[in-house]
């Protein structure tokens, strides 16, 4: 009777080890999560998703490796780690939010249309077509099954980076800038058309202007381009979504991939 209550407790006290270990990790994903990580969700909603996702992953979550117990330094230290693994993943993916309202900033900003504000969804001010697409993009990735491919990607990290692995500097650092390199180039792609037709509206601008000087240009080029760019947003914006939530996806399959 004794061995078999000393066997539930052995066994229970690795688990509630493993599930603070987890809770610690999942707990820095969701802070930064898209969807589930906005400012304006309250933080008992997003301390519910920390542990209702714990829930799902602890019994599912290979713990062979870890010890039975821990002493208070060194489990302070699996604590940073996993907490320090998490943000890695968090980043990943909230640099593609940024991705996607970098594209709707350059858009907005090459088509004279960066004064039009949005509303206050996101902390910062931001052009309404950023605005408009971060919101598109969220509510597809939602719909899509965001907290499924989540649920993927974290049980995937410990594949890669189990329980307190340590990472060096040199490799966070290269991650970081290869992360945020491609998240830029993202942006900018997304924005290209905008970027293409603000061009060609310009030189066709400044070729009118060249032929009938005493044109006012600027009183038939405004409204000219306004059309034209909320008509090209309206062709452009679902193509720009899927192909940045095609991108998300492909980030949250590997999240921490430092082998570039």
């Amino acid at each position: 009777m004794f061995d078999i209550l000393q066997a539930l407790l052995d066994l229970s006290a690795t688990y509630l080890l493993a599930a603070a270990l987890i809770f610690a990790r999942i707990g820095a994903v969701v802070g930064l999560l898209p969807g589930f990580g906005e400012m304006f969700l309250p933080g008992r909603l997003r301390l519910g998703i920390a542990l209702a996702l714990t829930a799902i992953l602890v019994p599912v979550i290979d713990r062979s490796g870890l010890p039975q117990a821990l002493p208070p330094m060194i489990f302070a230290q699996y604590l940073l780690t996993e907490a320090g693994i998490g943000v890695l993943i968090g980043l990943a993916t909230r640099l593609m939010v940024h991705a996607l309202q970098l594209a709707g900033t350059i858009a907005a900003q090459s088509t004279a249309l960066a004064q039009i504000a949005g509303a206050g969804v996101a902390p910062d001010p931001m052009p309404a077509m950023g605005n408009a697409l971060m919101i598109s993009g969220l509510t597809l990735a939602m719909v899509l099954g965001l907290h499924v491919k989540v649920v993927v990607a974290i049980l995937g990290s410990y594949s890669t980076l189990g329980f307190g692995v340590a990472l060096s500097g040199a490799d966070i650092g290269a991650w970081g800038l290869d992360q945020a390199v491609a998240a830029f180039a993202l942006g900018f792609s997304l924005a290209a058309p905008f970027v293409l037709a603000a061009l060609l509206y310009n030189i066709a601008l400044g070729a009118i202007n060249r032929a009938m000087p005493q044109l006012m240009v600027a009183f038939v080029g405004a409204p000219a381009i306004t059309a034209g760019t909320l008509f090209l947003f309206l062709l452009a914006a679902p193509i720009i979504i899927m192909v940045w939530n095609d991108r998300l996806d492909a980030v949250l399959m590997a999240p921490l991939d430092f082998r570039q």
